[in-house]
């Protein structure tokens, strides 16, 4: 009947490419990763950055099970477009609520139960979207049915226990939903379905161009409504260069390696790797993007001696440890996503990972300038090693369908 092929679900093939309406939803997803280094940069305490990162997790938590969703149905196809634009919405209410989600604001409704009320919904469209493509397979119904009975209840009540709450509490409640919801959904089996992996790949490659170009944004923000100098210049071109070299450590090989594992895996391994390589070893990149962000927006106002800085003053403390730390914990997550999926350690970037977190007392000692240059040039010296050392692999890899 025409009205129910309007609205029926349609499945992904084997070749498919990430689509328009997904790429949409991502793009709020990363407005909510700036929402969550605006609340870092609020207030630059150890506590308020615990804060940030507890953010950070539902908001990753919340876009896996959509990487997954439109793995298995077409995102833009029938009613799955319609929840598209539910769950867009309730991804939007979170990015507004984040400055509210552990101090309310006078007026209004109360910022952390809104909070939790948007990220339930956006939770519940997922689950229901994937009971919907489960509906004519039984083996992804018994996985999904077996999820959902731990992951969504327990965490759902944890989660608005703790809106209820404030302070200490409130983090402990919200931490424990979330390790209650990673630790059952590791250990609720491998009966998921992954269609293509092509598709799988191509969104996780996408979220993290989409979040780096958060840390361009972030340049821009340090210096915006600044008269141009060459101190901004040339602190606008090391911040550019440093995304550009994360860019290319993970999409220059190990992006394709990767792919290319899942793409011949089998069975439970094709569903290990997928959840393990991206679901889990790509959160902390995510981490370390948004710290290099919150790292490069405190460096830029520097630069552009914005607020009382001088060209000659040192960055100090959470912001420095951001901008060093966030690169360090990036490489490292790339280490484990190569490794899970190949058995190979990077040890390059291991080492690189180490180095920069032992410059970080040496980068107290530099201007701000010239810090972001150090970060710049132990990552250049990495990217340059790499090229060199393992040209061979590395062009038969990129140029292996040619």
């Amino acid at each position: 009947m025409p009205g129910a092929q309007r609205t029926r679900m349609m499945s992904v093939s084997e070749n498919a490419s990430v689509t328009q309406l997904e790429l949409f939803f991502d793009l709020v997803v990363v407005f909510a990763f700036t929402m969550v280094t605006d609340l870092a940069a609020h207030e630059i305490s150890w506590l308020n950055m615990l804060r940030a990162l507890v953010v950070l997790m539902l908001l990753w938590w919340a876009w896996i099970g959509y990487s997954w969703l439109g793995n298995v149905i077409k995102a833009d196809e029938g009613i799955a477009r319609v929840a598209m634009f539910i769950a867009m919405g309730g991804m939007f209410l979170i990015a507004l609520t984040i400055p509210e989600a552990f101090h309310d604001l006078p007026g209004g409704w109360y910022g952390p139960l809104v909070f939790v009320i948007a990220y339930l919904v956006v939770r519940v469209v997922h689950l229901a979207g994937m009971l919907f493509a489960s509906s004519e397979d039984e083996q992804l119904r018994g996985q999904v049915t077996r999820w959902a009975g731990g992951s969504l209840t327990i965490g759902g009540v944890l989660l608005v226990a703790g809106a209820l709450t404030s302070g200490t509490a409130q983090i402990v409640l919200w931490l424990a939903a979330l390790a209650g919801d990673m630790l059952w959904t590791l250990f609720a089996g491998n009966d998921w379905r992954l269609n293509s992996a092509s598709h799988f790949a191509e969104r996780h490659g996408l979220i993290v161009i989409i979040a780096l170009g958060e840390s361009i944004v972030s340049i821009g923000v340090g210096v915006a409504g600044l008269p141009i100098s060459w101190s901004i210049a040339v602190g606008s071109m090391l911040g550019l260069a440093v995304t550009a070299l994360l860019w290319w450590a993970y999409f220059d090989v190990a992006a394709m390696v990767v792919e290319h594992q899942m793409q011949h895996a089998q069975g439970e391994r094709r569903i290990q790797i997928a959840r393990n390589c991206y679901t889990f070893w790509h959160f902390p990149m995510i981490i370390g993007i948004v710290a290099l962000a919150l790292g490069l927006k405190k460096v830029l106002t520097y630069v552009g001696q914005a607020q009382g800085h001088s060209l000659h003053d040192a960055l100090h403390g959470i912001p420095l440890i951001a901008l060093y730390a966030g690169p360090a914990i990036y490489l490292l997550g790339l280490v484990g996503f190569r490794h899970y999926a190949t058995g190979l350690v990077l040890t390059p970037r291991l080492i690189t990972a180490l180095v920069l977190l032992a410059l970080i007392p040496v980068a107290t000692l530099l201007p701000a300038m010239a810090a972001l240059g150090l970060l710049c040039a132990v990552l250049l010296v990495l990217i340059i090693w790499e090229v060199i050392r393992y040209a061979q692999p590395r062009d038969e890899i990129r140029h292996a369908e040619a």
